[in-house]
């Protein structure tokens, strides 16, 4: 299993940082997403400000409608693909 985003904040305009259960930490440009009607409300004066992580699914999240996977976010920190991800866990656990 990936793991779990315990803090996340704004920290400029369509970027956050982000800190995961295994210390992994770094940021995330999402303004690439800013031209989908869904993130339209990022605009709106300090609403991009007001991420969170939604205690129950673990996403990142603005409101009920704005959530984004923790795992796409921390492979985009990590800069590797879930296959990469994926084949390092098999690795390890094959090691032991």
């Amino acid at each position: 299993m990936i793991s779990n985003a315990i803090q996340v904040k704004a920290i400029s305009q369509y970027s956050i940082w982000l800190k995961f259960d295994d210390n992994t930490e770094g940021v995330v440009d999402l303004s690439h997403l800013i031209d989908k009607p869904v993130f339209q409300n990022w605009m709106e004066a300090d609403f991009f400000n007001k991420v969170f992580i939604d205690e129950e699914t673990g996403a990142i999240a603005w409101n009920e409608n704005i959530e984004l996977c923790p795992d796409n976010m921390y492979l985009k920190i990590k800069g590797i693909t879930f296959e990469q991800w994926k084949n390092s866990q098999y690795s390890y656990a094959s090691s032991k």
